[in-house]
């Protein structure tokens, strides 16, 4: 499905639009037990004793500044899109079934609700069932609006017909609410259209987009591990109380069962070729003792056998980079001491069950279908199918022009030392805590080290790879004796490129934990900072013969990222 048009031209990164209160608002205290006229009837249908729901004890005067709207995305009785305008210091409301749409051709209902206080604006959890509206919500869109031929917006609301122009995260442009009649349940029947303008995209829908402009989650996750709740028995300023990071866990990390004992060693009893069973999918192999990998210091080669158990073993630590994501492969079939060549058409021989990815947007001779690891049995496949390095996209299947991912790669030039690409390395950590982002280094398992920093995914590759390259500039002109700009390598004068481009549709850089083309099967293995000055640092220090053993002391450092998608800071 086409994104939005022109999203992210003005999107203010990092601040929400009514997260936190700016210097000039003002807000009207009410006396004790008073209720502002307009919230009667949102508090009468709640108990606020058992609702998370702030129960608008202030009203908040922001003046012309004040325009701002939310679509929230709420899973109660029925799935429904909250739309909500500031108007006169509430938040006036719109229960919109089949949510807000770019689409000029949809005609949509919406019933007007209760108005809701000022507080709701960027709720984000769980209301508990039982309550009213019990069910969970995201922050689905937020942004500005202002009205369209009329300076009293309100008037245009009671006179039933208000045009408006939006700028938001996911919507933009004109739309047009007209009121209809009532329905049965005496609530205002409206209609909400979007105009054929230059924001207009035909086919677009609202459930093609479903995560929160907030957090990046989606509602089940926001529902099996709220960020915060609402304290009703609080004053409103107070009322959001954040629930502590160490008890949320990333959804992923507990999705795969370990290959077991048994399943091992029914692979180590196979000949050079057979089916192995591995948690209820057969895998036909082949060539199970072809070296692809030439020996190491003491180490013995590594044969396609010894690839497809690494596989296995270390899956439910791989996979999270890999799920829902195409992935392009670079394949050794015939050894990594012979050329290997990028293959992304999924063959017509593989099995029924690997899960496959339409490119609807693949020029003819393009590859169409990609293929979409999200098993151990999947990551087996592919080693046994002579796939030595994945390449997952940095966006996932349901949106692939918005990355979940800013990479940087540190290139190293012919002449460039571990220590130096290690320097840059540092610097870019320095970058990185100065604008409050996390992210981690990872070694290649070549000569580089890559950064990865997890981002919301409302971003275009265009932004992401703008804002790296931002960084990169800024880092390269403190050490511009380490570093070259130019794009040819033989013109680098044996240099490193600080290379952004990577942060584009369908460019990828290797998986954590994949293995390299190189004697040993060497790992691009994932570090904390502090790991960088470790004097016994290699690039390649770890291989599929040792990581485990690391993987199994101290975990995976990037699976904190999983966690921590981020708004990018202006620069």
């Amino acid at each position: 499905m086409a994104p939005a048009k022109k999203q992210g031209a003005k999107k203010q990164p990092v601040k929400t639009p009514a997260a936190k209160k700016p210097a000039a608002e003002k807000t009207k205290k009410q006396p004790s037990g008073s209720t502002p006229a307009k919230l009667e009837a949102y508090r009468a249908k709640r108990d606020f004793g058992q609702t998370p729901e702030p129960g608008g004890s202030e009203v908040r005067d922001l003046g012309s500044s004040g325009r701002r709207f939310v679509v929230q995305r709420h899973r109660a009785r029925r799935l429904h899109y909250d739309f909500r305008l500031e108007v006169d210091g509430v938040l006036v409301s719109w229960a919109v079934p089949k949510g807000p749409s770019l689409d000029p051709s949809a005609r949509l209902l919406a019933v007007h609700v209760e108005d809701h206080p000022i507080e709701y604006f960027d709720f984000e959890g769980v209301i508990p069932q039982g309550g009213y509206g019990g069910g969970d919500v995201i922050v689905w869109d937020w942004g500005t609006w202002e009205p369209s031929n009329t300076t009293d917006p309100a008037a245009a609301i009671a006179a039933g017909e208000l045009h408006l122009d939006l700028q938001g995260e996911k919507l933009a442009g004109r739309l047009v609410l007209i009121r209809r009649d009532r329905g049965g349940s005496g609530k205002e029947q409206w209609l909400l259209l979007h105009k054929r303008d230059e924001h207009a995209v035909p086919g677009w829908g609202p459930e093609d987009h479903p995560r929160s402009v907030k957090t990046g989650r989606t509602n089940d996750e926001v529902a099996a591990e709220p960020d915060a709740m609402w304290r009703s028995d609080l004053p409103a300023a107070d009322a959001e109380v954040q629930l502590p990071r160490a008890t949320r866990r990333s959804p992923d990390t507990s999705r795969w069962q370990p290959v077991t004992d048994a399943e091992l060693a029914a692979l180590d009893a196979l000949g050079t070729h057979g089916s192995w069973d591995l948690q209820g999918h057969e895998l036909s192999l082949t060539n199970l003792d072809k070296v692809l990998f030439p020996g190491r210091d003491d180490q013995a080669p590594v044969t396609k056998r010894d690839l497809i158990r690494y596989h296995a073993e270390v899956a439910p630590v791989m996979l999270p980079y890999l799920v829902d994501r195409p992935v392009n492969l670079h394949r050794y079939p015939n050894g990594v001491d012979r050329p290997g060549f990028w293959h992304k058409e999924v063959p017509g021989h593989a099995p029924e069950w690997l899960q496959r990815w339409r490119n609807p947007d693949a020029d003819p001779g393009e590859t169409e279908w990609y293929a979409v690891v999200d098993s151990p049995a999947a990551l087996a496949w592919m080693a046994n199918y002579g796939a030595v390095e994945l390449h997952p996209w940095t966006s996932r299947i349901e949106d692939v022009r918005r990355p979940t991912w800013a990479f940087i790669d540190i290139d190293p030039g012919p002449d460039t030392t571990f220590d130096e690409v290690l320097a840059l390395a540092r610097l870019y950590r320095t970058a990185l805590e100065h604008l409050g982002l996390r992210g981690l280094p990872k070694v290649t398992g070549q000569r580089g080290v890559q950064i990865w920093v997890p981002v919301i995914d409302r971003y275009t590759f265009d932004e992401t790879r703008a804002w790296v390259e931002t960084v990169s500039r800024a880092v390269g002109a403190t050490a511009p004796d380490l570093v070259s700009w130019a794009w040819v390598k033989k013109e680098r004068g044996g240099r490193a490129r600080l290379d952004y481009t990577q942060n584009a549709i369908n460019k990828t850089l290797v998986a954590p934990y994949s293995a390299r083309p190189a004697p040993g099967a060497p790992v691009s293995v994932p570090l904390e900072w502090d790991e960088l000055d470790d004097p016994g640092l290699r690039p390649d220090r770890w291989t599929v013969g040792t990581v485990l053993e690391r993987i199994a002391s101290i975990g995976d450092p990037f699976a904190q990222l999983l966690e921590q998608p981020q708004a990018l800071p202006s620069l």
